[in-house]
């Protein structure tokens, strides 16, 4: 028996009967894929997808009224599942991965090639699933973390100064104060201290990191990124629905879902 958790939630749409049918039988005998759902048109997938937020959505392109990609520009980005689109035409195949689609079956498909898009579709999603996890843990353990520190920066002495950070580096000892760090990036068992002049190796978590930063105006925005507020230029959704910060000097890093809610409390407004 399959693991339900493990099970595939999947939309087919495409305005021809015949063409849901061919797609259900092939997914039929699938343990890994639970079809949820047949919808004729795209108002009617945009409902769908809303409504019972699939894992999968095998998406005709060309459809009465509302197309698949109008479709999904109907969605917000969040809401978007993974999409092989089904289309006649070849010349839609571009538009469909300038979208991330994960595949496009050109019809008529072969039962070879539709097992070959199934097959990169639920490798996607399995690897989805596992930067989700892995999110929800960080999130957990940082939520721990935060209270903790709350409750010890209660206690400390508010005219403290902050340390610098003592780096060695080629037989020299460097002294990074806390206002040259411009971010900080995580690398394995240390991290990197980058400032304007150059970046510091440092063995450090970035746990601690954070802990002795963020009274000096840091944040942090993704589970391997902590930035000093006033350097980031702009964030803003990048093509794949996920949020990006840019930096004065250009830097682009990305934005976790946690790391949003963080920077939007230290700013007192919704990204």
């Amino acid at each position: 028996m399959t693991d339900a958790a493990s099970t595939l939630r999947t939309l087919i749409v495409d305005d021809e009967p015949a063409a849901r049918r061919v797609i259900g039988l092939l997914l039929r005998h699938d343990p890994e894929i639970e079809v949820i759902g047949e919808c004729r048109d795209g108002a009617e997938a945009v409902e769908a997808i809303r409504r019972d937020a699939p894992d999968l959505v095998f998406l005709d392109v060309q459809m009465p009224e509302l197309d698949g990609f109008e479709a999904l520009g109907e969605l917000e980005p969040e809401f978007w599942p993974l999409v092989v689109f089904v289309t006649a035409y070849d010349s839609y195949a571009l538009r469909a991965f300038e979208v991330h689609a994960v595949d496009y079956l050109l019809k008529p498909f072969s039962d070879e090639r539709f097992r070959e898009a199934l097959e990169r579709a639920k490798r996607r999603i399995r690897e989805r699933r596992a930067d989700l996890l892995t999110e929800r843990l960080f999130e957990l353990v940082d939520g721990v973390r935060r209270d903790r520190a709350e409750t010890e920066r209660e206690t400390d002495d508010p005219r403290r100064v902050p340390r610098p950070f003592i780096v060695k580096s080629v037989g020299r000892l460097h002294f990074v104060a806390p206002n040259e760090i411009r971010w900080v990036e995580a690398a394995g068992d240390y991290v990197r201290l980058h400032t304007t002049e150059r970046t510091h190796l440092l063995r450090e978590t970035m746990q601690r990191m954070e802990a002795r930063l963020e009274p000096s105006g840091f944040v942090r925005i993704h589970r391997s990124s902590l930035v000093r507020l006033d350097t980031i230029e702009q964030v803003r959704m990048g093509g794949t629905g996920e949020y990006e910060a840019t930096l004065e000097d250009g830097t682009q890093l990305r934005v976790s879902r946690s790391g949003r809610r963080r920077l939007e409390r230290r700013i007192g407004r919704r990204l």
